[in-house]
């Protein structure tokens, strides 16, 4: 995998150290990402919030090139809570136009790179507009499995466990006696992928925000003082290093592989 990475960093550089550090033997399959600090980025800088926001799309590009050619087939992005709804008025009008400008630049390299959207959230909540520009993405993008992004949109942990539930009592079938952790999972939103082998926060934030919560229970979670503009490569490169360094016993005494 390092020649998928040629012409992508540059030689002698903190991210080629990094990348010759990693056993591609050994990669996390779903990197789960809690994207934050935007707005403090752009307060830092004398710019208003949403400056912040646009400058963060050029994050979530560089990651989704750097998962690409790492080969990590899932990546989970919280990109809108439902928590997020309380901000300005002004500011999650703005904040759902970004993403409609995002998916109509960015669906060309989708296409071309075999990468699948999905969303996982509270998706019938979605202005419609936007509910228009991710249903035609996730149509053209429903077949291809090189990379999986699930983009978490007007989504909450808790929220999710209720629907879950919801989903399961709904079932004329449903037999409460028969009911295991497998079988529970399967009525999540994320029942098509793994659960998240890495969990990354930015901003040096000491919380899960209610993403993922069933989903993380044996997560390996690590966390940068960067805000999220500021997130690249190199800081993935970094994740997947020290991920690898960590014994994942999921409760046993010898670490699991």
């Amino acid at each position: 995998m390092l020649e998928d990475l040629k012409g992508f960093i540059q030689p002698g550089s903190r991210e080629e150290e990094l990348a010759l550090k990693i056993d591609f033997g050994r990669m996390p399959q779903h990197v789960a990402v809690i994207m934050d600090g935007n707005g403090r980025w752009a307060k830092q800088r004398g710019l208003p919030r949403m400056e912040g926001h646009r400058a963060g799309s050029k994050s979530v590009r560089e990651l989704v090139e750097t998962a690409l050619r790492l080969g990590i087939p899932y990546l989970s992005l919280y990109a809108f809570s439902k928590e997020n709804w309380k901000r300005p008025r002004r500011e999650v009008t703005t904040l759902w136009r970004l993403l409609e400008d995002y998916l109509r630049k960015e669906d060309k390299q989708l296409l071309e790179n075999n990468i699948r959207l999905k969303v996982i959230g509270q998706y019938q909540d979605l202005p419609g507009k936007v509910k228009k520009e991710l249903d035609r993405v996730m149509e053209q993008t429903k077949d291809f499995e090189r990379l999986t992004i699930l983009l978490a949109l007007n989504y909450g942990g808790r929220a999710e466990i209720v629907d879950a539930v919801k989903r399961l009592v709904s079932d004329k079938d449903f037999d409460v006696s028969a009911l295991d952790e497998q079988e529970f999972a399967r009525h999540l939103y994320t029942a098509q992928a793994p659960d998240p082998d890495l969990l990354i926060r930015t901003s040096g934030e000491l919380r899960i925000s209610n993403f993922l919560l069933w989903q993380v229970a044996y997560t390996e979670i690590w966390v940068t003082n960067k805000y999220w503009p500021d997130f690249r490569k190199g800081d993935l490169l970094e994740a997947v290093v020290e991920y690898q360094k960590r014994e994942r016993r999921f409760g046993d005494i010898l670490p699991r592989r």
